[in-house]
């Protein structure tokens, strides 16, 4: 196991038994002394309290024992497991896009750009399409090749293209063009309609 799959099942640790204990502090008697050093270990790096003597009092006051020792996450380790838990999954996922599916791939700068576009869905008057929010969560980062990966639905990837397209009108056409080439999706206005949209290149009509 590694250093820090090791810190984090002993943050986990800590946070099962202190929200058993009911006084938000795990007692000695409820960790065992392998965990007892470990937690010590962690408390050095900021990501667990260790119970000073006024509070050692006050769980030995409760106990009706004496309490020579206490744990319980910091708000930093409290902070680490939270974010964790909001985490999408590292592994990435197999399963076969459906029919209307495409799997998209972007690299890190442009997956800043389209974060900033999903964490304003809130606020936007073309909010991104449904789902994409957290497709765009839970993306799956490929280290070898420096990607992120995502499978999107047409109305998704018509998102991302809108999201370039507000980025290509803020400063930066790089990500709307680099998009268009690869997948053949830009947001202008769609000369058939007058409106602006997500465009895709006609098949051309082979006479016969």
């Amino acid at each position: 196991m590694n250093t820090r799959q090791s810190r984090l099942d002993v943050l986990h640790s800590l946070r099962e038994r202190e929200t058993r204990s009911g006084y938000g502090w795990a007692l000695s008697t409820d960790v065992p002394p392998g965990l007892q050093q470990s937690l010590q270990t962690a408390a050095a790096q900021g990501l667990v309290e260790l119970a000073d003597r006024e509070i050692r009092a006050e769980l030995s006051a409760h106990e009706g024992r004496p309490v020579l020792w206490a744990a319980r996450l910091s708000p930093q380790g409290h902070d680490v497991l939270t974010y964790l838990d909001a985490s999408p999954d590292p592994t990435p996922n197999c399963t076969p896009p459906s029919a209307d599916e495409q799997v998209i791939e972007l690299r890190p700068a442009q997956m800043d750009a389209l974060r900033v576009y999903a964490n304003l869905g809130p606020v936007l008057r073309v909010a991104p399409a449904d789902g994409l929010v957290e497709r765009v969560r839970t993306a799956y980062f490929d280290r070898p090749g420096n990607r992120w990966r995502m499978t999107l639905t047409t109305e998704q990837i018509d998102s991302v293209a809108y999201a370039f397209y507000l980025r290509a009108l803020s400063g930066s056409v790089a990500e709307a063009n680099w998009f268009a080439r690869k997948y053949g999706v830009t947001y202008r206005v769609d000369p058939a309609t007058g409106r602006p949209g997500a465009v895709r290149p006609r098949a051309r009509t082979v006479s016969p």
